[in-house]
């Protein structure tokens, strides 16, 4: 029992120095861990503490370069302001020396007017007493001439001015002379240079057709396949072209005849067509012909925008692009028309560009001045007068359709576009080469200018030359002056623009001359 009671003693002792020693470590152990978390808590002030003192210098020295920043833009400003003011501040005091200078000017200028108008007004004082001295004397001399010739003032004042009125027209017909020759020189100098620039950038090729096609033929055989049994293939070829078919001895070629070109291209296709296949009659003919029919309108399509194309004509109607490739199967006097109308719209833009004009609108005249050629088969009317009227149904502007009708004079120029179509005109038709005459027309021109430059009064002898292109006019010295025969020379030159149809123009040259002749023996 003892030993129990010493046992559970000893064991509460244990317990109780084990408390307290337990006790005393935890002790031990919050007192070093509050000792570490103060200095730790030191630590952490002592570095916040740094880093807000580098923060703020840092803050300190970013506000330092800022505002030393701005100093140097605001002094760079205040410079710039500095110079500019001193520069108006410059430019304000040379304003001012020159407004003293102009208004020293101006004052000299008010004296020199005041001294001026004073010598003016003494002047008017002794022209006027000259003027009424002047008008005494001849009221003087007008009573002496009307007492020396004993002519009323009516019959004197009548005969002065008759004598001042063909001395006037001989001065003025001298000057006019004189005015003429001048312009002359220098507007052919001018149009020379154009008109030749322009020939010498425009080359085109020109082409001579006629009114008949031939075609070639493998064998004379087939000829009669041609006309085929009691002539009914040839009948039905005639009905379905309206193309006359001339079968006559020429060996091995058939002749188409007719006077619409586009039909007998037409002809000429469908005839060769047949014959390459070998198979002629009615029904394959009238097949072959159709069929041609609508190639040639493809032909002609192509040809009319391929010369809108070339040319640079653009938004032109369809259907004129139509009547313009038929031109290519139309001539006039052995030229083609398509070629001509293609080389005067390029002449008419080379010499729209050299006188400083719309180059295209002049091509765009050109290429339709003779757009009435290709329809005035089917209606009445001059070619100008009909194409004029077909373009005004397609909406054209008025310069084109004045050009169209005006480049052969029937009516006024509203523009200097038809001016240049008509010399375009003029220079494609009179290129040697380009057009074939009949000789009895062109004999019969010749005789005509002649008998025109003979009727005029004081005129010897008239004899045209180069081909047409000049008539030499020789007067009688007697009977004309100088004056009366460059006068001779305008009128000739009229009458044949007004009473004559020819191609380019005609230079008339009026020759006065004085001969002395003797003979040594």
């Amino acid at each position: 029992m003892y030993d129990v009671v010493i046992f559970v003693a000893i064991a509460v002792i244990v317990a109780a120095v084990s408390y307290f020693v337990t006790r005393s470590m935890a002790r031990r152990t919050v007192e070093h861990q509050l000792s570490h978390s103060k200095s730790e808590a030191e630590r952490i002030v002592a570095e916040s503490e740094n880093e807000a003192k580098i923060k703020r210098r840092e803050a300190t020295l970013e506000a330092k370069e800022e505002w030393l920043k701005r100093k140097g833009e605001f002094e760079q400003k205040a410079e710039t302001r500095r110079r500019e003011l001193e520069a108006a501040e410059k430019e304000l005091h040379e304003g001012q020396a020159g407004l003293s200078q102009k208004v020293s000017v101006l004052d000299q200028r008010d004296r020199d007017l005041v001294s001026r108008e004073k010598s003016t007004h003494t002047r008017e004082k002794g022209i006027a007493l000259r003027e009424a001295e002047l008008e005494d004397i001849i009221n003087t001399q007008n009573e002496k001439l009307q007492t020396i010739a004993q002519m009323t003032p009516e019959e004197a004042k009548k005969l002065l001015m008759d004598n001042m009125f063909n001395a006037a027209k001989v001065a003025a017909a001298a000057h006019i002379k004189e005015i003429k020759d001048q312009a002359e020189r220098e507007a052919n100098k001018e149009a020379k240079e154009i008109i030749l620039s322009a020939i010498y950038r425009c080359a085109a090729d020109h082409t001579v057709e006629s009114t008949v096609s031939v075609v070639s033929l493998p064998n004379d055989e087939m000829k009669g396949r041609i006309i085929g049994r009691e002539g009914r293939n040839i009948r039905s070829f005639e009905t379905a072209t309206g193309i006359d078919v001339i079968v006559d001895d020429t060996p091995e070629a058939v002749i188409l005849s007719g006077h619409d070109p586009v039909r007998r291209e037409i002809g000429r296709m469908s005839l060769e067509k047949l014959i390459s296949d070998g198979r002629i009659h009615p029904t394959r003919i009238e097949e072959v012909v159709e069929k041609s029919e609508k190639e040639m309108e493809v032909i002609i399509r192509e040809a009319g925008e391929q010369a809108c194309f070339e040319l640079g004509v653009h938004g032109l109607n369809p259907d004129c692009m139509q009547q313009l490739g038929k031109l290519k199967f139309r001539t006039s006097y052995g030229q083609n028309v398509l070629v001509h109308v293609k080389e005067v719209a390029m002449l008419c833009g080379l010499m729209a560009a050299e006188l400083e004009l719309d180059a295209v609108l002049a091509k765009r005249c050109g290429l339709l001045h003779d757009i009435g050629k290709a329809i005035d088969r089917e209606t009445e009317g001059t070619h100008t007068q009909i194409g004029a009227d077909y373009l005004r149904r397609y909406n054209e502007t008025d310069i084109v359709v004045n050009a169209v009708e005006a480049h052969h004079g029937d009516v006024a120029p509203l523009s200097p576009y038809p001016i240049l179509v008509q010399a375009a005109d003029a220079i494609s038709g009179a290129r040697p080469g380009a057009r074939r005459e009949p000789l009895e027309a062109y004999i019969k021109r010749l005789r005509q200018l002649e008998e025109l430059a003979d009727s005029f009064m004081g005129v010897s002898k008239a004899y045209a030359i180069q081909a047409g292109r000049e008539v030499r006019v020789i007067v009688e010295h007697e009977t004309l002056d100088d004056l009366a025969s460059s006068i001779l020379a305008g009128d000739i030159a009229t009458k044949i623009e007004s009473e004559m149809q020819y191609p380019g123009q005609i230079k008339v040259t009026v020759i006065r001359e004085r001969r002395s002749t003797e003979y040594a023996k």
